[in-house]
């Protein structure tokens, strides 16, 4: 069977959203005007008044990339909803570097995926996970040279773990030198078995126990100082659904469950009110969740729109075919939107191959082409333009 290789140009342009936020986050962007604003979205500028199109545009290839503005709370509502959104990665910062990635592959099982030191701007990032970045959610760890500690903050609350025993994970990290702030029992009012642990710098984990998960680093769990706003922000804003939402009296605390699929099988964002508090301390060393979009420019109005405040403004990043925008929800947490046009050149490349598998069966079921001849034709031909062109020389 002949080889089916990944064009050259996708290839080329495989550097993934998730490796770029933190960087672009450095940039210093000048604000944009609402003018303006509306302007590269699709409006028409006229006599110095914008107008924004009626309706949002059709998508292209790389969406965005002629941005269309969302300009009322029904198109933003229908919108985000079919936006393809997954939770990316939770970045965050620490002290040493090398141990916490010790302790991570070693006691919680993570793998290191990837890690790149960026000695101009004076730090480091590594993202480690359970699977590749372009299909699971994954921590970005930063180490800023010469900073040995941060302040974590109340705000924060942990990271959930699904493992299949959280006994035997607690010896492990216990063996290991790891501290566990809670043994291994039923969660109050309920009958799930977890534990929690702390790393290095001081962030808790929350182990859970469950069977075999596809998303093992499953919560993200944050103080919010009203939940019903912050419930209805995720839900408008960012096109999260309320999977579960629970009061604990006994315990003056309430929990709401957001995020893009089933818990069992997706990373979830746990929001948690304490009766009376409405502010947090969030510190320093927490910084943000990068969530994937079709579209920044929408995300970013759509965010506007229910409340949110951009703190940068949508837009490509320097020299890759990658765009952003950042903000902050009513509670002062920051979200980062990223879209890459490679990420939907994956679409088109499965298209490429399907139809690259069709014209191959045919050649050689009708002995057009002998395999040899195939296998090189395969070989040198890149685009679906080339294998139409040759089919058509060939069999004419």
């Amino acid at each position: 069977m002949a080889r089916l290789l990944l064009p050259l140009p996708f290839a080329a342009a495989a550097a993934s959203a998730s490796s770029l936020h933190l960087a672009a986050s450095r940039l210093r962007v000048p604000a944009v005007s609402v003018a303006r604003r509306e302007g590269l979205f699709g409006g028409r500028v006229a006599g110095g008044a914008a107008r924004a199109p009626a309706r949002l545009p059709k998508r292209g290839l790389c969406a965005g990339a002629d941005a269309g503005a969302v300009v009322t709370q029904e198109e933003a509502v229908e919108w985000v909803k079919k936006d393809r959104r997954r939770l990316l990665h939770v970045v965050y910062r620490v002290g040493d570097l090398d141990k916490t990635i010790k302790f991570y592959t070693e006691c919680l099982g993570m793998k290191l995926l990837r890690k790149r030191d960026i000695p101009e701007e004076r730090y480091t990032n590594a993202f480690l996970g359970y699977g590749p970045e372009d299909s699971h959610f994954v921590v970005e760890l930063t180490y800023n040279y010469g900073v040995e500690s941060y302040n974590i903050g109340a705000g924060f609350g942990h990271f959930g773990i699904a493992v299949e025993g959280v006994a035997k994970t607690v010896d492990l990290i216990k063996a290991k030198g790891g501290t566990v702030t809670r043994e291994p029992g039923p969660v109050k009012g309920g009958k799930s078995v977890i534990a929690f642990i702390e790393d290095p710098d001081g962030y808790k984990f929350e182990l859970i126990e469950r069977g075999p998960t596809p998303e093992p680093l499953c919560q993200v769990m944050l103080r919010v100082g009203d939940l019903d706003r912050a419930i209805h922000f995720y839900e408008k804003a960012f096109g999260m659904e309320l999977l579960r939402k629970r009061d604990n009296p006994e315990y003056k605390y309430t929990i709401a469950m957001m995020g893009y699929g089933p818990e069992d099988k997706n990373a979830v964002l746990e929001l948690t009110y304490n009766y009376g508090v409405t502010e947090y301390d969030k510190g320093n060393a927490y910084a943000q969740i990068a969530i994937s979009t079709d579209d920044v420019y929408k995300t970013a109005e759509v965010i506007r729109l229910n409340g949110g405040q951009i703190t940068r403004e949508p837009g490509p990043l320097p020299g890759i075919n990658t765009k952003i925008t950042a903000c902050t929800d009513p509670d002062g947490w920051k979200t980062v939107g990223a879209f890459s046009c490679f990420s939907m050149a994956n679409y088109l490349c499965t298209l490429v191959f399907f139809v690259r598998g069709a014209v191959e069966f045919y050649l050689l079921h009708n002995s057009v082409y002998s395999y040899v001849t195939w296998t090189k034709f395969s070989a040198d031909s890149w685009y679906p333009v080339q294998i139409v062109v040759h089919f058509l020389v060939k069999t004419a």
